[in-house]
């Protein structure tokens, strides 16, 4: 039986990608889930080519039009990330994937209550990632979760769920590629 395929934060999986040089492995993730699904990685500021280490980013401006902006030398990294965002999405509708388990209030992968520094200084959480916002725009109907909501019993379930759901109804369109079978991606 072939694996789900499921899009993952790379940090989630351990790896050392983080501004700081850390990660943030989440066991739930590499112990159980991977056990069953395969995982396709992203990390978007390493994909961007900001590098480890790096300055921290955070999102400034406009809750509902943020710009990502460097925390020290405050440099616009907005257009880099936007760019590459747009590409990634595209590449990751050959990936097959049949859900994503963001990183939960990052500036790029948070999918909700991201913090948002507004021109007075004060900090609003009502951010979206860039990566996050991006991706749940071009796949609508792919199953989307931070990774604190999968400890939460019935949220774990619901995601799960509905990326079962997803990939049976996948494997039930015709196999001729030249049937429609993107189902959860833009159209």
């Amino acid at each position: 039986m072939e694996r789900i395929r499921i899009g993952v934060s790379t940090c989630l999986l351990g790896e050392w990608v983080r501004y700081d040089g850390g990660h943030a492995r989440d066991r739930y993730v590499t112990e159980t889930l991977g056990q069953t699904m395969a995982f396709v990685p992203v990390c978007p500021e390493m994909g961007a080519g900001f590098g480890v280490p790096r300055e921290p980013i955070r999102l400034e401006g406009n809750p509902a039009l943020p710009r990502l902006i460097t925390v020290n030398t405050k440099k616009d990294l907005t257009d880099i990330m936007t760019n590459w965002a747009q590409r990634k999405v595209r590449e990751l509708e050959k990936e097959d994937i049949c859900g994503f388990i963001f990183k939960g209030k990052s500036p790029s992968c948070g999918i909700e209550q991201v913090k948002v520094h507004t021109e007075k200084g004060m900090p609003v959480e009502k951010g979206v990632g860039f990566f996050a916002k991006t991706f749940m725009e071009h796949f609508p109907l792919i199953p989307v979760v931070e990774e604190g909501s999968l400890h939460d019993p019935h949220l774990r379930e619901n995601f799960l769920e509905r990326i079962f759901a997803l990939n049976r109804w996948r494997q039930a369109l015709p196999q001729d590629p030249r049937e429609n079978r993107d189902v959860g991606k833009k159209r």
